[in-house]
């Protein structure tokens, strides 16, 4: 399994910000944050995600698969870089290509932005700025060894399914325990095309 990483744990977050903030505050980021929540049933209750980029393992992260300009770079420890300033062409193939929704255009720079898990911490042991400062834990730093030490019993997943395809990710989520099943099913079920129910 994977070494020094994030373990998101949507049952922990309370949609504080906190993350989204302290992402703008990173060096490298200039003053944008390249996390965002999600409020999945935004009105009704306050459950909410941090999403953040998967950094996708297997067969090779598919947003630097489809670049047409060689500009997403994947170090040798895993991680996706955000795309090269002086090579992205801003075409948005990233973009379609993500399962988890991650990458954004800016379109006023025509350039890809997305989260690089704090390369400029992490490579240096240091913590992302996310989680350095979630209050809940639902944005962890560590290995799963240290993850499960103050969590017994906690269960993570870094495999997804999209229909056919399956994905290994670097980053791994929490799951709760009596629904583990691998791979994970990833995204949301796709129940109409072109105004077609196609849940039969």
């Amino acid at each position: 399994m994977m070494g020094r990483t994030i373990f998101i744990d949507p049952g922990r977050c309370i949609g504080c910000q906190a993350c989204v903030s302290a992402c703008r505050e990173c060096d490298s980021h200039r003053g944008k944050s390249m996390i965002h929540l999600d409020y999945t049933d935004e009105g009704q209750s306050v459950a909410s995600l941090p999403t953040v980029c998967m950094h996708c393992e297997d067969p090779v992260a598919p947003c630097a698969e489809v670049c047409p300009a060689d500009a997403i770079l994947v170090t040798a420890d895993g991680v996706v870089q955000q795309a090269d300033t002086t090579r992205c062409i801003g075409c948005a193939n990233c973009v379609n290509a993500c399962p988890f929704g991650v990458p954004k255009i800016d379109l006023g720079a025509k350039l890809q932005m997305k989260c690089n898990l704090c390369y400029d911490r992490t490579a240096y042991g240091l913590a992302p700025m996310c989680a350095t400062v979630c209050p809940t834990g639902a944005l962890f730093y560590g290995t799963v060894e240290e993850l499960q030490a103050e969590r017994p019993g906690v269960q993570v997943a870094d495999t997804f399914v999209f229909g056919s395809t399956e994905v290994r990710t670097g980053v791994a989520m929490v799951v709760p325990a009596d629904k583990v099943q691998w791979p994970v099913p990833g995204g949301l079920p796709v129940v109409e095309i072109n105004g077609k129910d196609v849940r039969r």
